[in-house]
Protein backbone atom coordinates (compact mmCIF):
# COMPACT_ATOMS: atom_id res chain seq x y z
CA UNK A 1 0.00 0.00 0.00
CA UNK A 2 1.25 3.44 -1.00
CA UNK A 3 0.91 6.14 1.71
CA UNK A 4 1.19 10.05 1.59
CA UNK A 5 3.39 10.39 4.24
CA UNK A 6 7.53 11.36 3.24
CA UNK A 7 8.87 9.72 6.14
CA UNK A 8 9.92 6.02 7.01
CA UNK A 9 11.22 4.21 9.79
CA UNK A 10 13.94 0.87 9.60
CA UNK A 11 14.87 -1.01 12.63
CA UNK A 12 18.57 -2.54 11.87
CA UNK A 13 19.29 -5.38 13.41
CA UNK A 14 22.45 -7.80 13.71
CA UNK A 15 21.45 -10.84 11.54
CA UNK A 16 21.02 -14.06 11.26
CA UNK A 17 22.19 -17.29 8.82
CA UNK A 18 18.82 -18.45 6.88
CA UNK A 19 18.86 -21.63 8.20
CA UNK A 20 20.91 -23.85 10.60
CA UNK A 21 22.65 -25.70 7.55
CA UNK A 22 26.29 -25.10 8.08
CA UNK A 23 26.30 -23.75 4.35
CA UNK A 24 23.97 -21.05 5.30
CA UNK A 25 25.83 -20.41 9.04
CA UNK A 26 29.41 -20.20 7.17
CA UNK A 27 28.15 -18.01 4.87
CA UNK A 28 26.58 -15.81 7.77
CA UNK A 29 30.06 -16.08 9.87
CA UNK A 30 32.14 -15.01 6.95
CA UNK A 31 30.25 -11.66 6.03
CA UNK A 32 29.78 -11.17 9.84
CA UNK A 33 33.69 -11.96 10.70
CA UNK A 34 35.07 -10.33 7.78
CA UNK A 35 33.85 -7.10 8.80
CA UNK A 36 36.73 -4.89 9.47
CA UNK A 37 35.09 -3.56 12.46
CA UNK A 38 34.45 -6.55 13.81
CA UNK A 39 37.92 -8.18 13.30
CA UNK A 40 40.36 -4.86 13.04
CA UNK A 41 43.08 -6.51 11.44
CA UNK A 42 44.48 -5.67 7.71
CA UNK A 43 42.25 -7.56 5.02
CA UNK A 44 44.91 -10.07 3.78
CA UNK A 45 45.53 -11.13 7.65
CA UNK A 46 41.29 -10.99 8.11
CA UNK A 47 40.89 -13.30 4.99
CA UNK A 48 43.58 -15.97 6.06
CA UNK A 49 42.55 -16.29 9.72
CA UNK A 50 38.69 -15.70 8.44
CA UNK A 51 38.20 -17.84 6.14
CA UNK A 52 41.02 -20.33 6.46
CA UNK A 53 41.01 -21.46 10.05
CA UNK A 54 38.32 -19.58 12.12
CA UNK A 55 34.99 -20.48 9.79
CA UNK A 56 35.93 -23.59 8.89
CA UNK A 57 36.22 -24.67 11.90
CA UNK A 58 33.68 -22.64 13.56
CA UNK A 59 30.50 -23.15 11.31
CA UNK A 60 29.29 -26.79 12.16
CA UNK A 61 29.56 -26.22 15.68
CA UNK A 62 27.58 -22.99 15.42
CA UNK A 63 25.09 -24.77 13.14
CA UNK A 64 24.47 -26.88 15.81
CA UNK A 65 24.36 -24.12 18.46
CA UNK A 66 21.72 -22.75 16.24
CA UNK A 67 19.54 -26.39 16.06
CA UNK A 68 19.40 -25.44 19.69
CA UNK A 69 17.46 -22.04 19.57
CA UNK A 70 15.68 -22.15 16.12
CA UNK A 71 12.01 -22.10 16.37
CA UNK A 72 9.04 -23.29 13.83
CA UNK A 73 9.16 -19.66 12.58
CA UNK A 74 12.93 -19.86 12.01
CA UNK A 75 15.59 -17.62 13.63
CA UNK A 76 14.17 -15.97 17.18
CA UNK A 77 15.96 -12.47 16.34
CA UNK A 78 14.28 -12.54 13.16
CA UNK A 79 11.10 -13.08 14.19
CA UNK A 80 11.46 -10.91 17.43
CA UNK A 81 12.20 -8.24 15.26
CA UNK A 82 9.47 -8.55 12.98
CA UNK A 83 7.20 -8.60 16.04
CA UNK A 84 8.87 -5.34 16.97
CA UNK A 85 7.81 -4.12 13.52
CA UNK A 86 4.46 -4.58 13.78
CA UNK A 87 4.19 -3.53 16.94
CA UNK A 88 5.50 -0.51 16.37
CA UNK A 89 3.71 -0.04 13.01
CA UNK A 90 0.51 -0.38 15.05
CA UNK A 91 1.59 2.49 16.91
CA UNK A 92 3.50 4.66 14.48
CA UNK A 93 2.48 6.71 11.04
CA UNK A 94 5.24 5.94 9.15
CA UNK A 95 5.94 3.08 7.49
CA UNK A 96 8.01 0.28 9.36
CA UNK A 97 10.82 -1.70 7.75
CA UNK A 98 13.58 -4.34 9.28
CA UNK A 99 17.28 -4.29 7.81
CA UNK A 100 19.92 -6.80 9.29
CA UNK A 101 23.10 -5.42 9.32
CA UNK A 102 24.02 -8.97 8.20
CA UNK A 103 22.46 -11.80 6.36
CA UNK A 104 18.62 -11.13 5.29
CA UNK A 105 16.59 -8.99 4.91
CA UNK A 106 19.08 -6.43 3.45
CA UNK A 107 19.85 -2.75 3.85
CA UNK A 108 19.24 -2.24 0.53
CA UNK A 109 15.57 -4.56 0.40
CA UNK A 110 14.93 -2.14 3.21
CA UNK A 111 15.32 0.66 1.34
CA UNK A 112 13.41 -0.35 -1.96
CA UNK A 113 10.37 -1.67 0.21
CA UNK A 114 9.68 1.61 1.46
CA UNK A 115 10.12 3.02 -1.97
CA UNK A 116 7.52 1.00 -3.08
CA UNK A 117 5.30 2.37 -0.12
CA UNK A 118 6.63 5.95 -0.55
CA UNK A 119 7.60 6.58 -4.18
CA UNK A 120 8.40 10.11 -3.31
CA UNK A 121 10.40 9.21 0.37
CA UNK A 122 12.24 11.90 1.94
CA UNK A 123 13.67 10.74 5.10
CA UNK A 124 14.37 7.36 6.32
CA UNK A 125 14.97 7.23 9.87
CA UNK A 126 17.00 4.21 11.34
CA UNK A 127 16.81 2.82 14.99
CA UNK A 128 20.26 0.42 15.03
CA UNK A 129 18.75 -2.28 17.74
CA UNK A 130 21.94 -1.36 19.64
CA UNK A 131 21.53 0.54 23.45
CA UNK A 132 25.55 1.17 23.34
CA UNK A 133 28.05 2.59 21.33
CA UNK A 134 30.32 -0.22 19.75
CA UNK A 135 32.51 -0.08 16.49
CA UNK A 136 31.40 -4.00 16.02
CA UNK A 137 27.82 -3.17 16.75
CA UNK A 138 26.20 0.47 16.44
CA UNK A 139 29.24 2.17 14.18
CA UNK A 140 29.07 -0.97 11.98
CA UNK A 141 25.62 -1.03 11.47
CA UNK A 142 25.41 2.78 10.43
CA UNK A 143 28.32 2.64 8.77
CA UNK A 144 26.55 -0.12 6.39
CA UNK A 145 23.51 1.93 6.02
CA UNK A 146 25.57 4.37 4.99
CA UNK A 147 27.17 3.13 2.67
CA UNK A 148 24.58 1.00 0.93
CA UNK A 149 22.68 4.60 0.35
CA UNK A 150 25.33 6.35 -1.15
CA UNK A 151 26.39 3.26 -3.23
CA UNK A 152 22.27 3.49 -4.68
CA UNK A 153 22.24 6.83 -4.81
CA UNK A 154 19.00 7.02 -2.80
CA UNK A 155 17.79 11.09 -2.47
CA UNK A 156 16.19 10.60 0.84
CA UNK A 157 17.90 11.87 3.72
CA UNK A 158 19.20 9.01 5.71
CA UNK A 159 19.43 10.24 10.22
CA UNK A 160 20.34 8.04 12.68
CA UNK A 161 18.70 7.24 16.99
CA UNK A 162 21.41 7.27 18.71
CA UNK A 163 22.43 4.96 21.42
CA UNK A 164 20.30 5.04 23.79
CA UNK A 165 22.15 3.30 26.83
CA UNK A 166 21.45 6.63 29.24
CA UNK A 167 18.03 7.53 27.86
CA UNK A 168 15.15 8.08 30.29
CA UNK A 169 12.27 6.06 28.72
CA UNK A 170 14.74 3.40 27.70
CA UNK A 171 16.08 2.69 31.14
CA UNK A 172 11.98 2.73 32.58
CA UNK A 173 11.05 0.24 30.12
CA UNK A 174 13.78 -1.83 30.90
CA UNK A 175 13.50 -1.16 34.65
CA UNK A 176 10.16 -2.18 34.63
CA UNK A 177 10.74 -5.51 32.43
CA UNK A 178 13.14 -7.00 35.21
CA UNK A 179 11.16 -6.07 38.39
CA UNK A 180 8.94 -8.90 38.25
CA UNK A 181 11.78 -10.98 38.68
CA UNK A 182 13.02 -9.33 41.55
CA UNK A 183 10.28 -10.74 43.42
CA UNK A 184 11.69 -14.22 43.62
CA UNK A 185 14.62 -15.34 45.88
CA UNK A 186 17.79 -14.70 44.56
CA UNK A 187 21.13 -13.68 45.89
CA UNK A 188 22.72 -11.64 42.97
CA UNK A 189 22.14 -10.27 39.57
CA UNK A 190 24.75 -10.62 36.91
CA UNK A 191 24.52 -7.81 34.01
CA UNK A 192 26.34 -9.67 31.31
CA UNK A 193 27.11 -7.61 28.34
CA UNK A 194 28.83 -8.78 24.75
CA UNK A 195 32.34 -8.28 24.78
CA UNK A 196 34.93 -6.64 22.47
CA UNK A 197 38.93 -6.07 22.61
CA UNK A 198 39.95 -3.71 24.64
CA UNK A 199 41.41 -1.51 21.80
CA UNK A 200 37.81 -1.58 19.88
CA UNK A 201 37.15 1.02 22.91
CA UNK A 202 40.92 2.60 22.64
CA UNK A 203 39.89 3.22 19.05
CA UNK A 204 36.78 4.82 19.46
CA UNK A 205 38.25 7.32 22.03
CA UNK A 206 38.21 11.05 20.62
CA UNK A 207 40.56 11.84 23.08
CA UNK A 208 43.20 9.18 22.36
CA UNK A 209 44.21 9.27 26.03
CA UNK A 210 41.20 8.49 28.10
CA UNK A 211 39.58 5.15 27.57
CA UNK A 212 41.59 1.91 28.98
CA UNK A 213 44.28 4.10 30.39
CA UNK A 214 43.42 3.32 34.67
CA UNK A 215 41.16 1.16 36.67
CA UNK A 216 38.87 4.37 37.56
CA UNK A 217 38.52 5.93 34.00
CA UNK A 218 35.02 5.17 33.09
CA UNK A 219 34.45 6.71 36.27
CA UNK A 220 35.90 9.97 35.46
CA UNK A 221 33.86 12.39 33.10
CA UNK A 222 35.69 12.52 29.87
CA UNK A 223 34.36 13.53 26.15
CA UNK A 224 35.23 9.79 25.55
CA UNK A 225 32.33 8.39 27.03
CA UNK A 226 30.18 9.41 24.44
CA UNK A 227 31.66 6.47 22.57
CA UNK A 228 33.26 4.09 25.07
CA UNK A 229 31.08 0.89 25.24
CA UNK A 230 33.02 -0.57 28.56
CA UNK A 231 31.41 3.49 30.24
CA UNK A 232 28.01 2.78 28.62
CA UNK A 233 27.47 -0.34 30.07
CA UNK A 234 28.05 0.55 33.39
CA UNK A 235 26.06 3.34 33.22
CA UNK A 236 23.04 1.44 32.09
CA UNK A 237 23.96 -1.05 34.97
CA UNK A 238 24.14 2.11 37.37
CA UNK A 239 20.93 3.61 36.43
CA UNK A 240 18.80 0.12 36.11
CA UNK A 241 19.77 -0.45 39.63
CA UNK A 242 19.13 3.11 40.76
CA UNK A 243 15.53 2.66 39.75
CA UNK A 244 14.67 -0.72 41.09
CA UNK A 245 16.58 0.20 44.27
CA UNK A 246 19.22 -2.98 44.26
CA UNK A 247 21.46 -3.03 46.68
CA UNK A 248 25.27 -2.76 46.07
CA UNK A 249 27.24 -6.01 46.33
CA UNK A 250 23.70 -7.77 44.78
CA UNK A 251 24.88 -7.17 41.47
CA UNK A 252 27.99 -7.43 39.45
CA UNK A 253 28.95 -6.89 35.45
CA UNK A 254 30.58 -9.06 32.85
CA UNK A 255 31.33 -9.65 29.47
CA UNK A 256 30.79 -12.73 27.21
CA UNK A 257 31.72 -14.31 24.29
CA UNK A 258 35.44 -13.64 23.90
CA UNK A 259 37.32 -14.87 21.15
CA UNK A 260 40.90 -14.39 22.52
CA UNK A 261 43.11 -12.15 24.86
CA UNK A 262 42.92 -8.60 25.58
CA UNK A 263 38.94 -8.78 26.12
CA UNK A 264 36.92 -6.95 28.36
CA UNK A 265 36.80 -8.58 31.75
CA UNK A 266 35.70 -9.95 33.84
CA UNK A 267 34.43 -12.56 31.66
CA UNK A 268 30.79 -14.12 32.18
CA UNK A 269 31.70 -17.47 31.89
CA UNK A 270 34.72 -17.45 34.25
CA UNK A 271 31.92 -15.63 36.97
CA UNK A 272 29.54 -18.21 36.65
CA UNK A 273 31.85 -20.97 37.64
CA UNK A 274 33.41 -18.61 40.29
CA UNK A 275 30.24 -17.46 42.38
CA UNK A 276 28.86 -20.80 43.76
CA UNK A 277 32.44 -21.06 44.96
CA UNK A 278 31.17 -17.56 46.92
CA UNK A 279 28.49 -18.22 48.24
CA UNK A 280 26.46 -17.23 44.95
CA UNK A 281 23.80 -19.98 44.81
CA UNK A 282 20.66 -18.39 43.49
CA UNK A 283 21.59 -16.05 39.93
CA UNK A 284 19.57 -13.78 38.22
CA UNK A 285 21.13 -12.67 34.49
CA UNK A 286 20.47 -10.48 31.73
CA UNK A 287 22.42 -9.38 28.58
CA UNK A 288 21.58 -5.52 28.37
CA UNK A 289 23.54 -5.28 25.01
CA UNK A 290 20.73 -6.95 23.12
CA UNK A 291 17.32 -5.96 22.16
CA UNK A 292 16.53 -9.11 20.84
CA UNK A 293 17.13 -12.33 22.20
CA UNK A 294 19.33 -14.80 19.97
CA UNK A 295 22.40 -16.96 20.16
CA UNK A 296 24.15 -15.06 22.66
CA UNK A 297 21.36 -15.05 24.78
CA UNK A 298 19.79 -17.87 24.20
CA UNK A 299 22.32 -20.54 23.67
CA UNK A 300 25.50 -18.91 25.24
CA UNK A 301 24.00 -17.69 28.54
CA UNK A 302 20.36 -19.65 29.01
CA UNK A 303 21.90 -23.30 28.18
CA UNK A 304 25.38 -23.41 28.28
CA UNK A 305 25.42 -20.56 31.29
CA UNK A 306 22.79 -22.16 33.09
CA UNK A 307 24.70 -25.64 32.51
CA UNK A 308 28.32 -23.60 33.96
CA UNK A 309 26.49 -22.23 36.94
CA UNK A 310 24.51 -25.01 38.18
CA UNK A 311 27.64 -27.81 37.75
CA UNK A 312 29.71 -25.30 39.84
CA UNK A 313 26.72 -26.02 42.41
CA UNK A 314 24.69 -23.01 41.98
CA UNK A 315 21.00 -23.81 43.27
CA UNK A 316 18.71 -21.79 40.55
CA UNK A 317 19.44 -19.96 37.86
CA UNK A 318 17.07 -17.65 36.16
CA UNK A 319 17.62 -15.58 32.59
CA UNK A 320 15.79 -12.60 32.44
CA UNK A 321 14.65 -12.43 27.98
CA UNK A 322 15.49 -9.15 26.57
CA UNK A 323 13.28 -6.08 26.14
CA UNK A 324 12.40 -8.53 22.59
CA UNK A 325 8.55 -7.01 22.29
CA UNK A 326 7.66 -5.56 25.78
CA UNK A 327 4.81 -3.02 25.50
CA UNK A 328 7.08 -0.90 27.42
CA UNK A 329 9.74 -0.62 24.80
CA UNK A 330 7.35 -0.43 22.47
CA UNK A 331 6.20 2.90 23.32
CA UNK A 332 9.80 3.98 23.92
CA UNK A 333 10.70 3.30 20.10
CA UNK A 334 7.23 5.53 19.70
CA UNK A 335 8.12 8.52 21.72
CA UNK A 336 11.50 8.41 19.99
CA UNK A 337 9.70 8.46 16.47
CA UNK A 338 6.84 10.73 17.98
CA UNK A 339 9.26 13.26 19.19
CA UNK A 340 11.37 13.37 16.05
CA UNK A 341 8.12 14.32 13.80
CA UNK A 342 7.53 16.83 16.16
CA UNK A 343 10.62 18.54 15.61
CA UNK A 344 12.77 17.29 18.89
CA UNK A 345 16.55 16.43 17.37
CA UNK A 346 17.82 15.62 20.49
CA UNK A 347 17.66 11.69 20.07
CA UNK A 348 19.66 12.04 16.96
CA UNK A 349 23.14 10.80 16.17
CA UNK A 350 25.51 13.91 15.17
CA UNK A 351 28.57 12.31 15.06
CA UNK A 352 30.17 9.14 14.87
CA UNK A 353 33.76 7.97 16.91
CA UNK A 354 36.77 8.15 15.32
CA UNK A 355 37.78 4.95 14.53
CA UNK A 356 37.08 4.48 10.89
CA UNK A 357 40.40 6.40 10.20
CA UNK A 358 42.80 4.16 11.93
CA UNK A 359 40.51 0.81 11.80
CA UNK A 360 42.93 -2.04 10.67
CA UNK A 361 46.03 -2.39 13.02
Amino acid sequence: MTTTGKRAIILLNLGSPDSTSTKDVHTYLMEFLMDKRVIDYPWLFRKILVGGIIVPFRAAKSAEAYQTIWTNEGSPLIVLTEKLQAALQKVVDEPVEIAMRYGNPTMESAYEKLLQRIPDLEEVIAIPLYPHYAMASYETAVEYAQEVHKKKKYKFALKFIKPFYNEARYLEAFSEHIRPYLEQEYDHILFSYHGVPARHVQKTDPTGKHCMTSGDCCDVASPAHEFCYRHQCFATTKAIVKLLGIAEGKYSNSFQSRLGKGWLEPFTDIRLEEMPKEGIRRLLILSPAFISDCLETLEELEIRGRETFMGAGGEAYTMIPCLNVDPRWVRTLEGYVKDYAAGDKSMILQKKAPSASKLEL
